[in-house]
């Protein structure tokens, strides 16, 4: 249930969590189409290889660095103000994310979606901040 103080946010848990899944949708099509025609010499070649043994050409989160992805990536404290600054830190991140990419791949398949996910984190941040601030003015 949304605490009626904080109605006008739209950043409850569902519409946020739904939206970050999403991302993650996008991200891993974006993948799957990178991948789904590679060569065994190609994975090899990429360095990809270490990847496909163990899974294939399905989709497992993780790092650039090849570290999987674990919940033990959220932090939460249960006070407000604290949450939020974590969560505008994690939009910060994820955007930086998306600028390295961006330098990187010039593919125009590969960066109107990332530049479309990117928009999104700066407003996420937006929005948190706006929360933060109406919630600290009290």
């Amino acid at each position: 249930m949304l605490v009626p103080k904080y109605s006008k946010w739209n950043i409850t848990a569902a519409s946020v969590g739904t939206e970050e899944l999403a991302h993650m949708e996008i991200i891993c099509a974006i993948v799957h189409q990178l991948t789904r025609d590679l060569t065994p010499e190609q994975i090899e070649k990429s360095g990809f290889d270490k990847y496909y043994v163990d899974h294939t050409l399905a989709l497992w989160p993780q790092s650039a660095g090849g570290t999987p992805w674990t919940a033990t990536y959220f932090q939460s404290k249960g006070d407000p103000i604290t949450d939020l600054h974590e969560d505008m830190a994690a939009e910060q991140k994820a955007r930086t994310t998306y600028d390295n990419i961006l330098r990187l791949v010039k593919d125009p398949e590969i960066c109107d979606p990332i530049k479309f996910l990117r928009a999104r984190e700066i407003v996420h941040y937006q929005r948190f901040g706006e929360t933060n601030r109406e919630d600290c003015s009290k």
